[in-house]
């Protein structure tokens, strides 16, 4: 990089499953994902997008979220097969995250203020 010129650099990408523009009660039943890249230190989003997601099958969706990068997700509800498919693609879970707009999961979680309660998903 040339000197005097500067890039920011992200290093974690999250993921939040939506349906309807909001946290999608259960993982299996997302419209898209919103995918937010930040800067942890300076506690910043540098950039959200919403992307369409390939036809759910199991397992499929942990590889394509770790090919784009993803450290973590943040989910209202998730079957433990799920999260153990993530955690092999070293891919944080977070669960039991309310039904909120993605803008507000991403700051409550970079603030330190996010809640999670109970994952309703057991199989």
């Amino acid at each position: 990089m040339p000197e005097g010129s500067r890039e920011m650099k992200t290093n974690l990408r999250i993921a939040i499953p939506l349906s309807e523009g909001k946290l999608s009660k259960h993982f299996g039943h997302l419209e898209c994902v919103a995918l937010a890249d930040v800067n942890p230190v300076e506690k910043q989003v540098v950039q959200l997008e919403e992307v369409q997601v390939p036809p759910l099958q199991p397992g499929r969706i942990s590889f394509w979220l770790a090919k784009l990068n993803t450290n973590l997700i943040i989910a209202s509800d998730m079957g433990t097969r799920a999260q153990e498919l993530f955690a092999e693609q070293g891919i944080q879970v977070i669960v039991g995250a309310q039904s909120e707009l993605p803008e507000q999961l991403v700051s409550e979680y970079l603030s330190g203020t996010l809640e999670t309660g109970y994952n309703k998903c057991s199989h």
